[in-house]
């Protein structure tokens, strides 16, 4: 609906007076309503922009159907999918676990040497992963904050009959995409906290690095570009001149392990023959 408004002659008419010298003098007063209408154009211009990237970041909102106990993941948003692809992970139902995946998802555990490219690597992962949780041990999702193009970031830790286990913490970070009517996970990158605590160590290591690289720039440029072509060379030095001497030893220390928690187990099992005859 369109609005006319109206304005008296005196406020927005350039008055002219005429004084004694024959002079013309401009009335200041129409400048002010002239810059006063500009700003409130440029108000209401940017009220306008504002409203349409709101409607633009609304996000998306699809029912999800429930029958008799399965359900489907609820694209509302990256956050709430990410909350229900937990709670799938601790109810160990891979069926539907399976659901949440694209079929070209893209899985990095920085545990492992490389990600994991597809839905039936990913689910082969987390198969894997879900039988060595046990029945008792589940995620404890703390904080999930949602970003932009529907990307997520969570930290968590496990938690085992509802008490933290030790290092155990994590970072996780997602990114979905919507195909058809779902939302599902597109990449994630995985980040566990280590079990080594270096402390200091590190950022001694670290300095010498960057010095390093600083000294021997053309050489930095180089490694950072191939690391790989650095690993082939020391394992290739490792074969040739360490691996006759350590094989040996590294065998003979794993044999010992082997032989003491046998020992172990033996003992273990007199013992608790012994306690169920006494306790019975």
């Amino acid at each position: 609906m369109a609005a006319t408004i109206h304005f008296s002659g005196q406020a927005l008419g350039q008055r002219f007076c005429s004084r004694a010298g024959g002079g013309i003098t401009f009335n200041p007063l129409s400048s002010k309503v002239s810059y006063q209408l500009k700003r409130n154009a440029m108000k209401i211009e940017q009220q306008g922009s504002f409203m349409r990237r709101e409607s633009k970041c609304k996000p998306l909102v699809i029912a999800s159907s429930m029958a008799d106990g399965d359900f489907e993941p609820s694209p509302i948003s990256a956050s709430d999918t990410i909350r229900e692809f937990y709670a799938c992970i601790n109810k160990k139902n891979l069926n539907q676990l399976n659901t949440y995946f694209s079929d070209d998802c893209w899985f990095e555990d920085c545990s492992f040497p490389k990600p994991f490219q597809g839905r039936k690597e990913v689910m082969n992962f987390f198969e894997k992963l879900v039988t060595s949780m046990g029945q008792n041990v589940k995620f404890s999702v703390e904080h999930v904050c949602e970003g932009d193009e529907f990307t997520a970031g969570v930290n968590w830790h496990l938690e085992w009959k509802n008490t933290q286990v030790p290092f155990t913490r994590g970072c996780s970070f997602y990114e979905c995409s919507i195909e058809g009517e779902r939302l599902l996970i597109k990449k994630a990158r995985v980040v566990i906290e280590s079990p080594i605590k270096p402390g200091g160590i590190v950022l001694t290591l670290f300095k010498n690095v960057t010095s390093l690289f600083d000294d021997f720039p053309k050489a930095a440029e180089w490694f950072l570009s191939s690391p790989h072509k650095i690993l082939q060379l020391l394992v290739k030095i490792y074969t040739m001149l360490l691996a006759p001497f350590i094989k040996p030893l590294v065998a003979g220390y794993i044999n010992i392990w082997n032989f003491m928690s046998r020992l172990l187990g033996l003992a273990l099992g007199i013992l608790i023959k012994i306690l169920k005859i006494f306790f019975k």
